[in-house]
Parts: structure tokens; sequence; C-alpha cells
């Protein structure tokens, strides 16, 4: 009777928790590091894409929605030296909703990209809305046009005393993660300098867009 009593206690236990057990499992990590940063409702307030038309609109819009991109930089190690290196870094232009259009970085000195960074800043960003629902919930591949993706290019320099606070703002609020980070590794800020942007979001190849276009888009 007692064993029996037992099994049942667990078997109810069981259904109680299962469905918990299984919001963890499938629901995405939000405001730490995991999909949805800052709070992002991909369903909900994720705005639409703006009209393919207009390449400057669309370049602020992936930039803004994303929250890292590959940073492509010139290598420093012996190995490899001279040769592109990429690596994947977290990143913001700004709060949710409230984008500058400047891409913001949280480094290290002990990182191989700050290390290729001091002796060449030029650096190139790649970002994509693979990282959101968009692509998926469209059945477009990572690689396809069709799944906008931007490429900018520019020189990657410290953030100063005016900027930071606002820099610092911009990545805590969507990686709360980083306020956890070992201050032993001597953080800093720093923003890509964009020079150069192209826009891929439909077939024919990239489109072109300046930094005065993309600087002068506003959004509602």
């Amino acid at each position: 009777m007692a064993g029996r009593a037992r099994g049942s206690a667990r078997a109810l236990l069981a259904a109680l928790l299962a469905p918990a057990l299984l919001a963890l499992l499938v629901s995405p990590a939000r405001g730490r590091g995991g999909r949805d940063h800052g709070d992002w409702d991909a369903a909900a307030r994720l705005p639409p894409l703006p009209p393919r038309e207009d390449a400057a609109r669309v370049a602020r819009f992936v930039t803004h929605v994303c929250d890292w991109g590959a940073l492509a930089t010139t290598a420093t190690l012996e190995a490899v030296r001279g040769r592109p290196f990429a690596d994947v870094l977290s990143l913001s232009d700004g709060p949710p909703g409230a984008g500058s259009g400047v891409p913001y970085f949280y480094l290290s000195p002990l990182q191989l990209s700050a290390h290729n960074l001091q002796e060449n800043p030029y650096a190139t960003l790649t970002m994509s809305l693979a990282q959101t629902n968009f692509c998926r919930k469209n059945g477009f591949d990572p690689q396809s046009p069709l799944c906008a993706h931007i490429i900018l290019s520019g020189a990657v320099t410290k953030v100063n005393e005016t900027e930071v606070d606002f820099a610092k703002h911009s990545l805590f609020v969507r990686h709360p993660e980083m306020k956890t980070w070992p201050s032993s590794h001597n953080w800093f800020f720093v923003k890509l300098n964009i020079t150069n942007i192209w826009v891929l979001d439909y077939f024919g190849g990239p489109k072109i867009v300046t930094p005065e276009e993309y600087y002068n888009v506003t959004f509602q």
C-alpha cells in the first residue's frame, strides 16, 4: 500500500511539473544572452520589414533588430597574420525602439578581435534577419537574399566620454549578462564608424547605401 501511494504521489507530481518544464524547454531565453535580447517579442513587437525599395531604411531596421553580428578584422596572430579573421560579437545600436544606427560593442583586451583592431582598426560587420523569426516564418534560407542582411564597413574606435553612457545603456539593456562579466577583463566600449554600406534583401546584387542616407532615416 505504501509503495502504491508513493508511486501515485510521484505520478501526480510529474503531471503537475510537466507543463512548466515544457515551457522552459521551448520558450526562448529573454534578456540573458538568448534569443529576443532586451525582451523583443518576435510575435508582437518586432516591426514589419520596411519596403525593399527603401534600402537605407532596411539597413537601419536590420541594424536595430539584430543583437549580434560577425565582425571581420585583419588577423595579427602569426599563424594567420594578414588574413581575414571573423568573430561573433554581441552588439546594440540603442534600446529597443530607440536605435541610433551606430553599432556598439563591449570588448576586452583579452579578445583576439581587440588585438587585431589595435593594429588595424578597419573592420567589416555583417548582420542578418536570420537571427529573428522573419526568415524562418517566410521559409527563407539564411543565405537567400530574401533573408535580408547587411554589410557595414568602417573603422572601430573607442567610445568617448560624452557617448559612453548611451553605449553602456544600449548594450546592457539588451544584453543584461554583460553587467556580470568580470571586471578583471578590463572591458571597454567601442563603436563602428561606418563608411560603406551594402544591403542584400532581394535578387540582383547588393544595394549601396551612403552613410548620409543611412543616418538620415527616422523611425516612428
